[in-house]
């Protein structure tokens, strides 16, 4: 089989390159989402890396369009390539969650045994007496990883679910307990 004569051909063209282009572009824009995160947590080498990874499959996607300017099957690939990459890298981001978060939480209703049961899974939180606009508050603070941010909301949420909470990324951490988290028993533990 002539591979001069299967890239000439129109089959090629309008399917199979376009749909090379759309992955190439879901792959790219993935890397450069995932790029920016690690880079803003500071992990330079990483982003050094997907940043190579990034610009040369960019390059191989728009060479291939460059190659084909009349073609505008390829232009609707790449773009849906782009935006499909966006949702990707996103979604890829979530699961993966890499570094720290701050959860600062302020209790309305009594929070004792939220406390209690964020200490019993392992959780390291501060807390502190305040002064809301309705009276006297307790607030705790928590610097966790962000693969257990989840646990620790279902905490909030099943044991004192009008507490108000804000999380925010932790770019350093320094000198902090951060303790290996106990599974967390919902069945058993958790007030209904």
């Amino acid at each position: 089989m002539d591979i001069q004569a299967i890239t000439d051909s129109v089959y090629y063209s309008y399917v199979i390159l376009p749909i090379l282009i759309f992955f190439a572009r879901i792959f790219d824009q993935s890397i450069g989402i995932l790029r920016i995160i690690v880079a803003t947590k500071g992990l330079k080498h990483v982003a050094f890396i997907a940043g190579f990874f990034e610009s040369l499959v960019w390059l191989l996607a728009i060479s291939q369009i460059l190659k084909e300017v009349d073609n505008i099957v390829g232009y609707i690939a790449f773009a849906a390539g782009f935006a499909t990459g966006n949702f990707v890298g996103i979604y890829l981001e979530q699961r993966i969650s890499i570094g720290f978060v701050v959860v600062r939480v302020v209790f309305r209703k009594n929070s004792d045994e939220t406390i209690r049961l964020l200490r019993e899974t392992n959780f390291t939180i501060t807390i502190v007496d305040a002064l809301g606009s309705e009276g006297a508050v307790k607030m705790i603070f928590s610097s966790i990883k962000r693969r257990e941010l989840n646990t620790f909301i279902s905490i909030l949420n099943k044991n004192n679910p009008t507490a108000y909470y804000t999380v925010e990324d932790a770019k350093l951490i320094k000198d902090g307990v951060i303790t290996k988290r106990k599974p967390f028993l919902r069945k058993t533990s958790v007030r209904k």
